[in-house]
């Protein structure tokens, strides 16, 4: 019969393609065949049970992306761009503000809710708990307020809070940032050409080791400022540590940051020891030295809990200080507002009640972090099976308050993509700009991992405004853009020419 004749064939070809490639081939190329025949098989069972396990947990409308890897790619796309929320934005329009999704092998529930983005943070500890990528575990390390959980985060998020509290402000901060800023940003020649990101990073980390550690020399910050660049590109590195790659040197760096850290701590305790010996009163220097005199915590700990700060502080004010006067650059009438309001403040020691007047200043660090807040979004994990409205979100599942997309939507913020300072004016406005408790403006996070050192930052973004505009006009030389992914910067570093005011003509 034609079947019979068809089955010949078919088994004769075989039977030749065996003789042809060799025995061990063709048992190589019938195991290859099996085990992806299985490999399909295992696949689609593995969909059916994740599909089913989606519908008993009735988690948020959503669509798996590709296979394997979801859509982890075009999230990276959008988060890597200068609109970090423009993948949120199109499944918003397909399945609303509370979706899910697939990232990185695994189901997340994305929020750009903000009711929905409150209550996660609200529940930190209890329902939710922080899930960070390994590398980034790895380097900010185990014992810092940033990844430990529980009482544990409690206690070191309460010590953060009482060594940053406003009287600490008024005192020790306000009387050390001025002096930083001078050393830092003085010294630039007329006409001269720079990396605006660089001397950023450059104020930050100075005014970091300062204020944490007590340290002023230039060689010293300049080191720790090149070992905290390598760190901080390795927090979202593949965490292959071999030489080569960018998670190996960002170890590295942590490494060095910790003996430099470790270091200070024993000449602290030594100055400490011969203080109390001689019977004479002893204040460590920065926010170390503080530490030592009211907290014990161990070595590890304590060494986790400065690197914690330092990332923290580093990243929130080096690049809101860079985009700052990014967007103000390319709008003048709000650039000409703030330089009248610090040039009636310019050539006398700042105070408190100086800062305190900086109203239009505010406006623009405000409008500075709802355009390019460094915290996009947060990377929380479900601890248990969590209801809300209709939906029910499994224990382990990733959940993602993605703060951007509020801070964006035209919905709460008209001609939301536009530099406006003047919008915080608006008593609209101005009831969502309670950083502290707004579901609508939430630069710092919230809950109980808000951010301790949110004034400090603030403090240090309005003093950096005052010394460089006052100091400096600038032209830009080359086009850039904001990316957010690995960190948040200006993909060209933001080229300026400087031109002191000083040698205006009168």
């Amino acid at each position: 019969s034609t079947q019979t004749e068809i089955y010949r064939i078919q088994t004769e070809e075989l039977i030749l393609m065996a003789e042809l490639i060799g025995e061990p081939y063709w048992l190589l190329f019938v195991t290859a065949s099996t085990t992806f025949a299985s490999f399909i098989i295992i696949f689609f069972l593995t969909g059916l049970t994740r599909r089913k396990k989606r519908e008993l947990h009735k988690l948020p409308p959503g669509s798996r992306g590709w296979p394997l890897i979801g859509d982890t790619f075009a999230w990276l796309n959008a988060v890597s761009g200068s609109h970090p929320s423009s993948f949120v934005e199109q499944q918003i329009k397909r399945f609303g503000r509370i979706f899910s999704c697939s990232l990185l092998g695994k189901w997340a529930v994305v929020s750009a809710d903000p009711a929905f983005n409150r209550f996660i943070m609200q529940n930190e500890g209890k329902l939710f708990q922080s899930s960070y990528p390994k590398s980034f575990r790895d380097l900010v390390g185990k014992d810092g307020v940033i990844t430990v959980h529980g009482d544990q985060q409690r206690r070191l998020h309460s010590i953060a809070s009482s060594l940053m509290r406003q009287d600490q402000l008024k005192t020790h901060f306000l009387e050390d940032i001025p002096s930083v800023m001078l050393q830092t940003l003085s010294n630039f020649k007329d006409g001269e050409v720079v990396l605006l990101q660089d001397i950023c990073r450059k104020v930050a980390i100075h005014l970091m080791v300062n204020q944490l550690l007590g340290v002023s020399s230039e060689s010293e910050v300049d080191e720790m400022s090149r070992l905290f660049s390598d760190f901080v590109d390795g927090c979202l590195s593949v965490p292959i540590n071999l030489p080569g790659f960018t998670y190996h040197k960002a170890m590295k760096a942590r490494n060095e940051i910790i003996s430099k850290i470790n270091k200070t701590v024993d000449k602290l305790l030594k100055n400490k020891a011969a203080s109390e010996e001689a019977d004479t009163s002893t204040a460590g220097n920065g926010v170390l030295g503080r530490l030592l005199e009211e907290e014990s915590l161990p070595n590890e700990t304590m060494a986790d809990f400065i690197i914690n700060l330092m990332f923290a502080g580093n990243e929130t004010t080096a690049k809101t200080m860079l985009f700052a006067v990014y967007f103000l650059t390319h709008c003048p009438k709000a650039m000409a507002q703030i330089l009248e309001e610090h040039e009636r403040l310019a050539g006398g020691t700042l105070t408190w009640q100086d800062y305190k007047t900086m109203d239009f200043t505010q406006c623009v660090i405000d409008e500075t972090l709802r355009l390019g807040g460094i915290a996009i979004w947060l990377m929380r994990e479900a601890k248990e099976d969590v209801s809300y409205q209709d939906y029910v979100i499994p224990k382990g599942c990733f959940v993602v308050p993605f703060l951007s997309a509020v801070h964006l939507d035209e919905s709460y913020y008209k001609e939301s993509l536009s530099f406006n300072p003047w919008r915080w004016l608006d008593h609209e406005t101005q009831q969502k700009r309670n950083w502290r408790t707004s579901s609508y403006y939430c630069p710092f996070g919230g809950g109980t991992r808000f951010c301790p050192g949110a004034e400090l930052a603030r403090l240090q973004i309005a003093l950096f405004l005052h010394y460089f505009i006052t100091t400096y006009k600038w032209t830009q030389l080359k086009e850039d853009r904001i990316s957010f992914f690995p960190s948040a910067r200006l993909v060209n570093g933001f080229k300026i020419q400087l031109h002191r005011r000083d040698n205006e003509p009168l």
